[in-house]
């Protein structure tokens, strides 16, 4: 896409000029010191057990000499409670290091359940988050708990030391490090004296992003990392350390629960991409909407991490991506643990395609052709895991089918509640014989009458299908959260999810090392000539003469696709069809300037990838509301938005307002009106 910056819409200014681009970041050792091989498996949290029934107490059982010993524990307990002793405490222990950071000691095996965000950083020890373990060597990582999620605990490994080590040189090394961080000496005193050499030593610090400031500054997502309810609990000396830094502790209940079947499920797919003795693992994981695909993906990867350098990820389910605005098919490369949501690591994947909805159902035909495309980028050189929608009833189970028989996995990891409400086991007999919406079981016919663009580009080299039953490995996931698999009963509604999805990208245009949040409207978009882009809407037919009506004030994906735009004037170039193409980003177009045949396209895509684009593409993927309502700056009437419109004129309607279907106490409140 070629152009220059330009004025456009509310911006001011002559233009802004193309940027040469940013070095990346540097790859970093992995593992987590000596707890890193401990790391290697999640320890199964089981249920909480209940407290010996008080029937028999020590006092009924007391023998000569109980009184006097109750009279010193009495005695030693009030040094404690005067301060002239430490108590022998096996709770949390938080102290304040500085301003905004703080030294966390945490006793083998003790986690801490949060919410909020800080920047995480071990000075002894080992310690896990989500399946990531985190050792001395490393630098800070960035953790994000907002409470619309399931919340992240922070977990002590056990020490792996030398038998001969010796306690004071440890001691010492604990101490140093955190004399090398710059915390405060009184801090390190109370650490020290309760420290062991088994215990991890943690320093948080308070996080602030230009993606997070940027989210924080709209209204309705103010008080994203807040937590939604206060706990019953008394608020000690260590909440209130902990809240200094942006952190809330919450009952572990809201941490990830860990049943049986994920621990053998994670145990077996671990083993096998480490061995990798029948070839490279292809993990595809499947189930209904609200299982926990997502969660287990993401405590899948950072687990694999800790062993492996990369882990390649497919993201097929459109409707709630991992790495990327709503709509998109991509393939990623993960090299870094993503600990958050997915608004806090919007980033580039390695192929994207755009399609444009959040759900295939109106054409799935191009949804095949689109997964077959970025698919055939993999290069099976590291384990693949691949996302599915939540689609599993009716023909969505049937599209499923073609998947596992078109991307042929090595593993496919089904989740669903005990009885199986969802959908039959998907075995590979099962697979086999069914039916699936492009391609035929052993001794079926075609199930869906169309001209197969799709299915025909299955068949083998040699010409016919492959009918043979599909060789994969099926394990069950059972999840045993609350609401699981209970769609109507989420945190948060899907569609506030992918606006924040859309909000975490928009984020990326905010200057790094500034304090302050831009608003939207003061940026200075990119000019682009009608004659420069070919243009499609994907989702509906729209005629020419409405085509920039439809186009202004619209979120649009930054393709590239190898015909030569040619144009015998000044534009705009509309295509015929929606090609499978790549996409590089996404934009808003703030403008469309008739006179001088222009758009006007804010994007956080560097310039020489723009330079690449020579088309946008136009989805059912809507800006949020909030950006066209709430931003800050604004004086007089508002673009885009207006009361006094008709409203029976055909196709028009208001903005719709985003609740939730049931209102409980969990539901993270949001209004997006």
């Amino acid at each position: 896409m070629t152009g220059t910056g330009g004025g456009g819409g509310n911006s001011t200014g002559t233009g802004r000029r193309l940027l040469k681009a940013r070095g990346g970041r540097g790859s970093r050792e992995r593992g987590g010191g000596g707890g890193a091989a401990a790391a290697a498996m999640p320890a199964r949290r089981g249920r909480p057990r209940r407290a010996s029934a008080p029937g028999r107490s020590s006092a009924t059982t007391t023998p000569r000499g109980g009184r006097s010993e109750a009279a010193w524990r009495e005695f030693a307990a009030s040094f404690v409670r005067a301060g002239m002793v430490p108590p022998a405490d096996t709770g949390l222990a938080a102290v304040e290091a500085a301003e905004g950071a703080a030294v966390l000691l945490l006793a083998p095996q003790q986690a801490l359940t949060f919410t909020g965000k800080c920047r995480l950083r071990c000075l002894y020890g080992a310690v896990r988050v989500l399946g990531f373990a985190i050792g001395p060597h490393q630098p800070g990582l960035p953790v994000f708990s907002p409470p619309t999620h399931c919340a992240l605990a922070l977990e002590a490994l056990p020490a792996a030391r030398p038998p001969a080590a010796d306690p004071r040189q440890l001691r010492a090394a604990a101490r140093a490090a955190m004399r090398a961080h710059r915390v405060r000496r009184q801090a390190r005193v109370k650490v020290m004296a309760r420290f062991s050499p088994e215990c991890a030593v943690v320093l948080l610090e308070h996080l602030d992003t230009p993606v997070t400031r940027f989210l924080l500054s709209l209204p309705p997502l103010s008080r994203l990392f807040e937590a939604q309810k206060k706990e019953e609990s008394s608020f000690t000396t260590e909440d209130a350390v902990l809240a200094s830094v942006g952190i809330v502790k919450c009952s572990p209940d809201n941490g990830l629960l860990v049943s049986k079947s994920m621990f053998l499920a994670l145990e077996e797919l671990i083993q096998a991409c480490c061995a990798e003795d029948e070839g490279v693992p292809v993990i595809m994981v499947c189930g209904p909407k609200s299982i926990g695909k997502s969660t287990f993906n993401r405590y899948l990867i950072n687990l694999l991490l800790n062993h492996l350098p990369s882990v390649e990820y497919m993201e097929c389910d459109i409707g709630q991506t991992e790495f990327t605005p709503p709509g998109c098919v991509s393939l990623s490369s993960v090299t870094e643990p993503f600990l958050g949501p997915p608004f806090t690591h919007q980033q580039t994947p390695r192929k994207m395609v755009y399609y444009g909805q959040t759900s295939c159902e109106q054409d799935t035909e191009r949804y095949i052709d689109v997964v077959k495309y970025v698919f055939n980028s993999y290069k099976k050189e590291v384990p693949l895991v691949i996302n599915t929608m939540g689609w599993v009833k009716g023909e969505g189970l049937l599209l499923l089918t073609d998947m596992i028989r078109l991307l042929a996995p090595t593993h496919v990891v089904q989740m669903d509640v005990y009885d199986w409400k969802a959908m039959d086991p998907l075995t590979p007999e099962y697979v086999h014989l069914a039916p699936g919406l492009y391609t035929k079981g052993k001794q079926q016919g075609k199930s869906k009458q169309t001209n197969l663009s799709a299915a025909e580009s299955w068949k083998s080299s040699e010409g016919e299908e492959d009918t043979s039953v599909p060789d994969y490995k099926l394990l069950y996931i059972h999840p045993e959260f609350p609401r699981a698999g209970v769609a109507g009963e989420a945190r948060v509604h899907s569609s506030i999810l992918r606006d924040m999805s859309i909000l975490g990208y928009l984020g990326h245009l905010q200057p790094p090392h500034m304090g302050s949040v831009l608003p939207l409207h003061s940026f200075v978009p990119y000019q682009v000539p009608f004659n420069a882009v070919a243009l499609r809407v994907i989702h509906t037919d729209v005629a020419p003469t409405n085509i920039m009506y439809a186009v202004n004030a619209s979120w649009v994906g930054l393709c590239r696709i190898p015909d030569e735009i040619r144009c015998q004037n000044d534009g705009p170039v509309l295509l015929t069809q929606t090609p499978v193409c790549d996409c590089l980003g996404f934009g808003i177009v703030r403008g469309v300037e008739m006179e001088k045949k222009l758009y006007h396209v804010l994007t956080p895509v560097p310039p020489e990838n723009l330079r690449q684009v020579n088309c946008l593409l136009l989805g059912n993927i809507a800006i949020p509301n909030c950006v066209l309502v709430s931003q800050e700056g604004i004086e007089g009437e508002i673009p885009y938005v207006t009361s006094e419109y008709n409203y029976n004129i055909l196709g028009s309607g208001k903005l719709k307002q985003k609740k939730h279907f049931k209102k409980r106490e969990y539901s993270y409140q949001c209004d997006y009106t």
